[in-house]
């Protein structure tokens, strides 16, 4: 299982078809050194700001596997690389994106018991997700959580 590509060129802060695309341009936004120890820091950003909403503990187990990915896996992985986290909310509904730089996209094999799982997470915990490309080579993963 994996994301589906909207198949959407957009820029940076894109305006996405989903129940929240509406605050595309509203939110909280920042800029991440691509190191592994910036992923517990984006973690404590999105903490920060949800505060005791009832979905802070879903959202950040999210954001935590997309940060890592943009880490290890991206174009941000390069030296000087960034990756940026964005929050909108819209009463309890949150959107959380992590825009990396790009690259492509590696497929787990089977039997690797020690990867592949983060996407798998993302699926299971959130109501809405995706993918946009962007013209510039950047990529924006995102997902919407709906406190029940």
């Amino acid at each position: 299982m994996g994301f589906a590509n909207s198949g959407t060129d957009s820029p940076l802060l894109p305006v996405a078809v989903s129940a929240l695309g509406r605050l595309a341009d509203h939110g909280y936004r920042r800029v991440f050194s691509a190191t592994t120890d910036q992923v517990a820091a984006a973690r404590r950003f999105l903490a920060d700001l949800l505060g005791g909403h009832p979905a802070t503990d879903d959202a950040i187990l999210c954001l935590g596997e997309l940060a890592a990915n943009a880490v290890r896996h991206s174009h941000s992985a390069r030296p000087g690389g960034t990756f940026a986290v964005r929050l909108c909310r819209s009463g309890a509904a949150i959107r959380v994106e992590v825009t990396d730089l790009g690259g492509p996209w590696k497929i787990n094999r089977p039997g690797d018991a020690e990867r592949g799982r983060g996407l798998t997470i993302v699926l299971e915990l959130s109501d809405r997700r995706g993918i946009i490309s962007h013209r510039s080579g950047e990529r924006t993963v995102w997902y919407e959580i709906e406190p029940r």
